[in-house]
């Protein structure tokens, strides 16, 4: 049996023609079932030692919940995994995952951030539609979200839906300020709908990829199970940040290797 690797053509052209003309793609049994197996029990971990519980800011909340729902919606996130687990820094460059992205980004590809996104059981919060655009902005779209699932999605614990095409506007201004103060980016509700989006469940150690100017959101978590997902970005390694999450770190290269652009310094061994 052929090892798999990196250079191994793990998507049709037409599946990648796909993802180039919706703008997402999901993509089944990526991770085998002890893989995932292991990364849910770190990650349940994570949540107990590490996580965060906050929710996202903004008029989307009145406009999406009740007030009394609005009140008590819950999210637990924490950022870079790879570096609080072995087995979590181990997915991260998962062959089969490479080979996807060798498929969509070329022979050069670098891991730029991970990210849990884990929606707490019967208040899970939602998510109004957004870009990841402006959380972490880049000069091209060559950038390419990852959702690993370590649950099963569907309307009940609110999986990922996407409006089709909507990459191909590039970034769109979003909603940043309300009442004068600073919100989590969003788009406007009147004219960006949940209504109108396409549902993408999958299974427990699928991916679903998405375009980083992709329109995306979720609804609520209702059911008494928490839905797990953890979203892992990455990057063709001349796209160039401009600000955001992660902004000036060196990424991790899962596929090819570094280019150099003119007079560009190594990284320096200094902190």
């Amino acid at each position: 049996m052929t090892k798999l690797d990196s250079q191994t053509d793990v998507l049709s052209k037409e599946e990648a023609g796909q993802f180039w003309t919706q703008g997402y793609l999901r993509v089944p049994d990526v991770y085998a079932p002890d893989e995932v197996a292991e990364l849910a029990e770190d990650l349940d971990l994570l949540i107990d030692r590490w996580a965060r519980s906050n929710t996202w800011t903004g008029p989307w909340r009145e406009a999406l919940l009740d007030a009394d729902l609005a009140a008590t919606i819950e999210l637990r996130s924490l950022h870079d995994l790879r570096y609080y687990s072995a087995a979590w820094a181990r997915a991260t460059s998962n062959a089969k995952l490479a080979g996807v992205l060798r498929c969509l980004l070329g022979d050069a590809v670098e891991l730029h951030h991970t990210t849990m996104h884990v929606k707490p059981p019967e208040r899970g919060q939602p998510f109004p539609l957004h870009q990841d655009w402006p959380f972490y902005p880049h000069t091209d779209n060559r950038y390419v979200d990852v959702l690993l699932h370590l649950d099963d999605t569907s309307h009940d614990n609110g999986e990922i839906r996407f409006l089709p095409g909507s990459h191909l506007g590039g970034p769109l201004q979003h909603v940043t300020v309300a009442e004068g103060a600073m919100c989590s980016p969003h788009l406007p509700t009147d004219k960006y709908r949940l209504a109108d989006t396409t549902p993408v469940p999958a299974r427990r150690g699928d991916i679903v990829c998405f375009n980083i100017n992709t329109v995306h959101g979720s609804y609520l978590n209702t059911t008494s199970e928490p839905r797990r997902l953890v979203r892992m970005g990455y990057r063709h390694p001349d796209n160039a940040q401009l600000g955001g999450q992660a902004m000036g770190r060196p990424g991790v290269m899962v596929v090819g290797t570094k280019p150099r652009q003119h007079s560009q310094e190594p990284y320096s061994s200094e902190a």
